[in-house]
Protein backbone atom coordinates (compact mmCIF):
# COMPACT_ATOMS: atom_id res chain seq x y z
CA UNK A 1 0.00 0.00 0.00
CA UNK A 2 1.41 3.41 -0.98
CA UNK A 3 2.07 6.19 1.51
CA UNK A 4 -0.54 8.31 -0.25
CA UNK A 5 -3.17 5.62 0.20
CA UNK A 6 -2.27 5.17 3.85
CA UNK A 7 -2.57 8.90 4.44
CA UNK A 8 -5.99 8.93 2.77
CA UNK A 9 -7.15 6.10 5.02
CA UNK A 10 -5.82 7.87 8.09
CA UNK A 11 -7.63 11.06 7.09
CA UNK A 12 -10.84 9.14 6.46
CA UNK A 13 -10.55 7.41 9.84
CA UNK A 14 -10.00 10.76 11.55
CA UNK A 15 -13.13 12.16 9.89
CA UNK A 16 -15.17 9.16 11.02
CA UNK A 17 -13.84 9.47 14.57
CA UNK A 18 -14.74 13.15 14.59
CA UNK A 19 -18.27 12.27 13.45
CA UNK A 20 -18.61 9.62 16.17
CA UNK A 21 -17.52 12.07 18.86
CA UNK A 22 -19.88 14.85 17.79
CA UNK A 23 -23.06 13.18 16.59
CA UNK A 24 -26.12 13.59 18.81
CA UNK A 25 -27.70 10.33 17.60
CA UNK A 26 -27.22 7.07 19.51
CA UNK A 27 -25.60 4.66 17.03
CA UNK A 28 -24.22 1.14 17.33
CA UNK A 29 -21.87 -0.58 14.91
CA UNK A 30 -22.25 -4.36 15.02
CA UNK A 31 -20.20 -6.79 12.88
CA UNK A 32 -21.40 -9.88 11.03
CA UNK A 33 -20.67 -11.99 14.13
CA UNK A 34 -23.08 -9.83 16.14
CA UNK A 35 -20.31 -8.22 18.17
CA UNK A 36 -20.36 -4.55 19.16
CA UNK A 37 -17.49 -2.77 17.39
CA UNK A 38 -18.23 0.86 18.04
CA UNK A 39 -20.83 3.22 19.51
CA UNK A 40 -21.38 6.94 19.65
CA UNK A 41 -21.26 8.94 22.92
CA UNK A 42 -25.08 9.39 22.99
CA UNK A 43 -25.42 5.59 22.82
CA UNK A 44 -23.09 5.31 25.83
CA UNK A 45 -25.38 7.65 27.77
CA UNK A 46 -28.65 6.18 26.48
CA UNK A 47 -27.81 2.53 27.03
CA UNK A 48 -25.17 2.73 29.78
CA UNK A 49 -22.37 1.40 27.56
CA UNK A 50 -18.72 1.54 28.62
CA UNK A 51 -15.47 0.99 26.66
CA UNK A 52 -15.38 -2.54 28.13
CA UNK A 53 -18.48 -3.41 26.10
CA UNK A 54 -16.58 -3.20 22.82
CA UNK A 55 -16.23 -6.70 21.40
CA UNK A 56 -19.11 -8.16 23.40
CA UNK A 57 -21.88 -10.13 21.74
CA UNK A 58 -25.13 -8.25 21.11
CA UNK A 59 -26.91 -10.98 23.08
CA UNK A 60 -24.83 -10.07 26.15
CA UNK A 61 -25.90 -6.43 25.75
CA UNK A 62 -29.61 -7.13 25.46
CA UNK A 63 -30.28 -5.84 28.97
CA UNK A 64 -28.62 -2.53 28.08
CA UNK A 65 -30.73 -1.98 24.98
CA UNK A 66 -33.88 -3.30 26.67
CA UNK A 67 -35.45 -4.52 23.42
CA UNK A 68 -36.00 -8.27 23.25
CA UNK A 69 -35.88 -8.90 19.48
CA UNK A 70 -32.82 -6.78 18.63
CA UNK A 71 -30.67 -9.84 17.84
CA UNK A 72 -33.32 -11.32 15.51
CA UNK A 73 -33.77 -7.98 13.75
CA UNK A 74 -30.02 -7.52 13.19
CA UNK A 75 -29.63 -11.12 11.95
CA UNK A 76 -32.46 -10.57 9.47
CA UNK A 77 -30.80 -7.42 8.06
CA UNK A 78 -27.39 -9.13 7.73
CA UNK A 79 -28.98 -12.03 5.84
CA UNK A 80 -31.26 -9.97 3.60
CA UNK A 81 -29.09 -6.92 3.08
CA UNK A 82 -32.19 -4.73 3.39
CA UNK A 83 -32.80 -1.78 5.71
CA UNK A 84 -35.13 -2.42 8.65
CA UNK A 85 -37.13 0.43 10.20
CA UNK A 86 -39.47 0.18 13.14
CA UNK A 87 -40.93 2.17 16.02
CA UNK A 88 -40.06 0.22 19.16
CA UNK A 89 -40.85 0.46 22.84
CA UNK A 90 -38.12 -0.64 25.20
CA UNK A 91 -38.72 -2.34 28.52
CA UNK A 92 -38.31 1.00 30.32
CA UNK A 93 -41.37 2.25 28.36
CA UNK A 94 -39.45 4.66 26.13
CA UNK A 95 -40.16 4.80 22.40
CA UNK A 96 -37.56 4.91 19.62
CA UNK A 97 -37.44 5.08 15.86
CA UNK A 98 -34.95 2.25 15.20
CA UNK A 99 -33.17 1.94 11.85
CA UNK A 100 -30.91 -1.03 11.11
CA UNK A 101 -28.79 -0.42 8.02
CA UNK A 102 -26.59 -3.16 6.47
CA UNK A 103 -22.88 -2.34 6.19
CA UNK A 104 -22.06 -3.67 2.71
CA UNK A 105 -18.56 -4.59 1.53
CA UNK A 106 -18.02 -2.88 -1.83
CA UNK A 107 -16.49 -5.83 -3.72
CA UNK A 108 -18.67 -8.69 -2.51
CA UNK A 109 -21.82 -6.60 -1.93
CA UNK A 110 -22.35 -8.73 1.18
CA UNK A 111 -23.20 -7.40 4.59
CA UNK A 112 -20.28 -7.27 7.00
CA UNK A 113 -22.43 -6.01 9.85
CA UNK A 114 -24.97 -3.29 10.55
CA UNK A 115 -25.30 0.28 11.78
CA UNK A 116 -28.16 0.77 14.25
CA UNK A 117 -29.58 4.20 15.01
CA UNK A 118 -32.05 5.06 17.75
CA UNK A 119 -34.05 8.29 17.73
CA UNK A 120 -36.03 8.96 20.91
CA UNK A 121 -39.68 9.60 19.96
CA UNK A 122 -41.20 9.11 23.41
CA UNK A 123 -42.58 12.67 23.57
CA UNK A 124 -44.02 12.41 20.06
CA UNK A 125 -45.77 9.12 20.84
CA UNK A 126 -47.17 10.62 24.04
CA UNK A 127 -48.57 13.60 22.11
CA UNK A 128 -50.12 11.27 19.52
CA UNK A 129 -51.74 9.12 22.19
CA UNK A 130 -53.08 12.22 23.97
CA UNK A 131 -54.45 13.43 20.64
CA UNK A 132 -56.11 10.07 19.99
CA UNK A 133 -57.80 10.23 23.39
CA UNK A 134 -58.91 13.82 22.71
CA UNK A 135 -60.34 12.87 19.31
CA UNK A 136 -62.18 9.90 20.82
CA UNK A 137 -63.67 12.15 23.51
CA UNK A 138 -64.56 14.74 20.90
CA UNK A 139 -66.28 12.16 18.70
CA UNK A 140 -68.27 10.83 21.63
CA UNK A 141 -69.35 14.36 22.59
CA UNK A 142 -70.49 15.20 19.05
CA UNK A 143 -72.40 11.96 18.71
CA UNK A 144 -74.11 12.47 22.08
CA UNK A 145 -75.10 16.05 21.32
CA UNK A 146 -76.47 15.30 17.84
CA UNK A 147 -78.30 12.21 19.11
CA UNK A 148 -79.79 13.87 22.19
CA UNK A 149 -81.07 16.92 20.27
CA UNK A 150 -83.04 14.92 17.72
CA UNK A 151 -85.72 13.91 20.24
CA UNK A 152 -86.54 17.43 21.53
CA UNK A 153 -86.46 18.78 17.98
CA UNK A 154 -89.05 16.23 16.87
CA UNK A 155 -91.23 17.25 19.81
CA UNK A 156 -90.92 20.93 18.85
CA UNK A 157 -91.81 20.12 15.26
CA UNK A 158 -94.91 18.23 16.38
CA UNK A 159 -96.01 21.06 18.68
CA UNK A 160 -95.54 23.69 15.95
CA UNK A 161 -97.57 21.63 13.49
CA UNK A 162 -100.33 21.22 16.09
CA UNK A 163 -100.36 24.98 16.78
CA UNK A 164 -100.63 25.73 13.07
CA UNK A 165 -103.47 23.24 12.58
CA UNK A 166 -105.34 24.38 15.70
CA UNK A 167 -105.04 28.08 15.01
CA UNK A 168 -108.61 28.01 13.75
CA UNK A 169 -110.00 29.31 10.48
CA UNK A 170 -108.13 32.31 9.17
CA UNK A 171 -110.90 33.39 6.81
CA UNK A 172 -112.21 35.77 9.47
CA UNK A 173 -108.82 37.44 9.86
CA UNK A 174 -107.90 40.55 7.99
CA UNK A 175 -105.44 40.28 5.12
CA UNK A 176 -102.46 41.50 7.20
CA UNK A 177 -103.13 38.91 9.95
CA UNK A 178 -103.41 36.13 7.39
CA UNK A 179 -100.09 37.15 5.80
CA UNK A 180 -98.43 37.29 9.22
CA UNK A 181 -99.78 33.84 10.09
CA UNK A 182 -98.52 32.32 6.83
CA UNK A 183 -95.11 33.98 7.18
CA UNK A 184 -94.69 32.95 10.83
CA UNK A 185 -95.74 29.36 10.10
CA UNK A 186 -93.40 29.19 7.14
CA UNK A 187 -90.46 30.61 9.12
CA UNK A 188 -91.04 28.21 12.03
CA UNK A 189 -91.08 25.16 9.76
CA UNK A 190 -88.05 26.37 7.80
CA UNK A 191 -86.15 27.01 11.03
CA UNK A 192 -86.94 23.50 12.27
CA UNK A 193 -85.81 22.01 8.96
CA UNK A 194 -82.64 24.09 9.08
CA UNK A 195 -81.93 22.99 12.66
CA UNK A 196 -82.46 19.37 11.68
CA UNK A 197 -79.91 19.79 8.88
CA UNK A 198 -77.43 21.35 11.30
CA UNK A 199 -77.82 18.46 13.75
CA UNK A 200 -77.42 15.87 11.00
CA UNK A 201 -74.35 17.62 9.64
CA UNK A 202 -72.90 17.98 13.13
CA UNK A 203 -72.76 14.20 13.39
CA UNK A 204 -70.92 14.16 10.06
CA UNK A 205 -67.95 15.99 11.61
CA UNK A 206 -66.68 12.64 12.85
CA UNK A 207 -66.52 11.38 9.28
CA UNK A 208 -64.80 14.53 8.10
CA UNK A 209 -62.12 14.35 10.81
CA UNK A 210 -61.43 10.72 9.91
CA UNK A 211 -60.89 11.66 6.25
CA UNK A 212 -64.18 10.08 5.25
CA UNK A 213 -64.79 10.47 1.51
CA UNK A 214 -68.24 11.84 0.69
CA UNK A 215 -70.08 10.82 -2.46
CA UNK A 216 -69.74 13.57 -5.06
CA UNK A 217 -72.38 14.82 -7.49
CA UNK A 218 -72.76 17.58 -10.04
CA UNK A 219 -73.95 20.55 -7.97
CA UNK A 220 -75.69 23.59 -9.48
CA UNK A 221 -73.93 26.54 -7.86
CA UNK A 222 -76.67 29.15 -8.15
CA UNK A 223 -79.27 26.82 -6.64
CA UNK A 224 -76.96 25.95 -3.74
CA UNK A 225 -76.18 29.62 -3.05
CA UNK A 226 -79.90 30.38 -2.94
CA UNK A 227 -80.33 27.61 -0.35
CA UNK A 228 -77.59 29.11 1.80
CA UNK A 229 -79.02 32.63 1.47
CA UNK A 230 -82.39 31.28 2.58
CA UNK A 231 -80.84 29.81 5.75
CA UNK A 232 -79.10 33.11 6.62
CA UNK A 233 -81.98 35.29 5.38
CA UNK A 234 -82.59 36.90 8.76
CA UNK A 235 -78.90 37.78 9.16
CA UNK A 236 -78.83 39.28 5.66
CA UNK A 237 -81.98 41.34 6.35
CA UNK A 238 -80.88 42.51 9.82
CA UNK A 239 -77.39 43.55 8.69
CA UNK A 240 -78.54 44.96 5.31
CA UNK A 241 -75.85 42.80 3.70
CA UNK A 242 -75.21 43.03 -0.03
CA UNK A 243 -73.86 39.91 -1.75
CA UNK A 244 -72.34 40.36 -5.20
CA UNK A 245 -72.10 37.16 -7.26
CA UNK A 246 -69.67 36.43 -10.08
CA UNK A 247 -70.40 32.82 -11.01
CA UNK A 248 -68.25 31.74 -13.96
CA UNK A 249 -68.61 28.03 -13.19
CA UNK A 250 -72.31 27.03 -13.15
CA UNK A 251 -71.72 23.48 -11.86
CA UNK A 252 -69.15 21.80 -9.60
CA UNK A 253 -68.60 18.10 -9.01
CA UNK A 254 -68.44 17.91 -5.22
CA UNK A 255 -70.37 16.75 -2.18
CA UNK A 256 -73.50 18.92 -2.09
CA UNK A 257 -73.69 18.88 1.70
CA UNK A 258 -70.03 19.75 2.14
CA UNK A 259 -70.09 22.54 -0.43
CA UNK A 260 -73.15 23.98 1.27
CA UNK A 261 -71.30 23.92 4.60
CA UNK A 262 -68.32 25.73 3.05
CA UNK A 263 -70.45 28.52 1.55
CA UNK A 264 -72.66 28.78 4.64
CA UNK A 265 -69.70 29.21 6.99
CA UNK A 266 -67.89 31.77 4.84
CA UNK A 267 -70.95 33.87 4.02
CA UNK A 268 -72.36 33.82 7.56
CA UNK A 269 -68.91 34.72 8.98
CA UNK A 270 -68.64 37.64 6.56
CA UNK A 271 -71.90 38.95 8.01
CA UNK A 272 -71.19 38.16 11.67
CA UNK A 273 -67.74 39.78 11.67
CA UNK A 274 -68.91 43.03 10.11
CA UNK A 275 -67.91 46.48 11.28
CA UNK A 276 -70.66 47.84 13.59
CA UNK A 277 -73.15 50.14 11.81
CA UNK A 278 -71.63 49.26 8.44
CA UNK A 279 -73.61 47.08 6.01
CA UNK A 280 -71.55 44.06 4.92
CA UNK A 281 -70.58 44.02 1.26
CA UNK A 282 -69.59 40.50 0.19
CA UNK A 283 -68.11 39.46 -3.13
CA UNK A 284 -68.50 35.77 -3.99
CA UNK A 285 -66.61 34.71 -7.09
CA UNK A 286 -66.33 31.21 -8.56
CA UNK A 287 -64.04 30.62 -11.52
CA UNK A 288 -61.84 28.00 -13.14
CA UNK A 289 -58.20 27.70 -12.12
CA UNK A 290 -55.57 25.31 -13.40
CA UNK A 291 -56.78 21.90 -12.21
CA UNK A 292 -59.00 23.54 -9.59
CA UNK A 293 -62.23 25.46 -9.09
CA UNK A 294 -61.41 28.73 -7.33
CA UNK A 295 -63.95 30.14 -4.86
CA UNK A 296 -63.28 33.60 -3.46
CA UNK A 297 -65.27 35.20 -0.63
CA UNK A 298 -64.24 38.79 0.09
CA UNK A 299 -65.82 41.15 2.62
CA UNK A 300 -65.45 44.65 4.05
CA UNK A 301 -65.60 43.45 7.67
CA UNK A 302 -63.47 44.05 10.74
CA UNK A 303 -60.57 41.83 9.59
CA UNK A 304 -57.98 40.20 11.85
CA UNK A 305 -54.56 40.96 13.26
CA UNK A 306 -51.63 38.52 12.86
CA UNK A 307 -52.14 36.83 16.23
CA UNK A 308 -55.78 35.96 15.46
CA UNK A 309 -54.84 34.81 11.97
CA UNK A 310 -52.62 32.11 13.48
CA UNK A 311 -55.64 30.64 15.32
CA UNK A 312 -58.31 30.95 12.68
CA UNK A 313 -58.43 27.23 11.77
CA UNK A 314 -57.97 25.98 15.34
CA UNK A 315 -61.06 24.13 16.61
CA UNK A 316 -63.15 25.73 19.38
CA UNK A 317 -61.32 29.04 19.07
CA UNK A 318 -63.55 32.10 19.11
CA UNK A 319 -61.88 35.24 17.83
CA UNK A 320 -64.47 37.75 19.06
CA UNK A 321 -66.49 37.60 22.27
CA UNK A 322 -69.31 39.72 20.85
CA UNK A 323 -70.01 37.26 18.03
CA UNK A 324 -71.99 34.07 18.61
CA UNK A 325 -70.50 30.78 17.46
CA UNK A 326 -68.89 27.47 18.41
CA UNK A 327 -65.42 28.16 17.02
CA UNK A 328 -65.50 25.05 14.84
CA UNK A 329 -66.82 26.39 11.52
CA UNK A 330 -63.56 27.28 9.75
CA UNK A 331 -61.81 24.23 11.17
CA UNK A 332 -64.61 22.17 9.68
CA UNK A 333 -64.29 23.98 6.32
CA UNK A 334 -60.54 23.41 6.15
CA UNK A 335 -60.91 19.69 6.91
CA UNK A 336 -63.55 19.27 4.21
CA UNK A 337 -61.40 20.99 1.60
CA UNK A 338 -58.15 19.22 2.46
CA UNK A 339 -59.82 15.82 2.63
CA UNK A 340 -60.72 16.27 -1.04
CA UNK A 341 -57.22 17.34 -2.10
CA UNK A 342 -57.91 21.08 -2.10
CA UNK A 343 -56.54 23.99 -0.11
CA UNK A 344 -57.74 27.19 1.56
CA UNK A 345 -55.85 30.46 2.07
CA UNK A 346 -56.86 33.88 3.32
CA UNK A 347 -55.75 37.50 3.53
CA UNK A 348 -56.91 39.86 6.22
CA UNK A 349 -56.11 43.26 7.72
CA UNK A 350 -57.74 44.87 10.75
CA UNK A 351 -60.46 47.26 9.61
CA UNK A 352 -60.05 46.31 5.95
CA UNK A 353 -61.91 43.02 5.76
CA UNK A 354 -60.88 39.49 4.81
CA UNK A 355 -60.69 37.39 1.68
CA UNK A 356 -60.84 33.59 1.68
CA UNK A 357 -59.59 31.70 -1.36
CA UNK A 358 -60.60 28.08 -1.79
CA UNK A 359 -59.21 25.76 -4.43
CA UNK A 360 -61.29 22.63 -4.96
CA UNK A 361 -59.56 19.92 -6.95
CA UNK A 362 -61.39 19.15 -10.19
CA UNK A 363 -62.78 15.63 -10.22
Amino acid sequence: MTTKKINELIKLNDELENYFRNTIIPQLFVDANLRLRKFTPPAMKQFNFSPEDIGKSLEDLNDNIRYSTIVENVTMVIESGEIYEKEIQTSDFNWYQMNIIPYLVEKSKKSNGVIITFVDITDRIKVLKDLERLIATHETFIYSVSHDLKGPLSNIEGLVNDLIKNAGPTSDWNEEAQDDHKLTSSLLLESIASMRNVINELSEIIKIENNYKEEVELVKIESLINQVKLVIRDAIHESKAIIHLDIQVPKIKFSRKNLRSILYNLLSNAIKYRIPNTPPIIHLKIEKAEGFTHISVKDNGRGMDEEKQKLIFTPYTRLAKDVEGTGIGLYFVKKIIENEGGRITFNSKPGEGSEFNIYLKNV
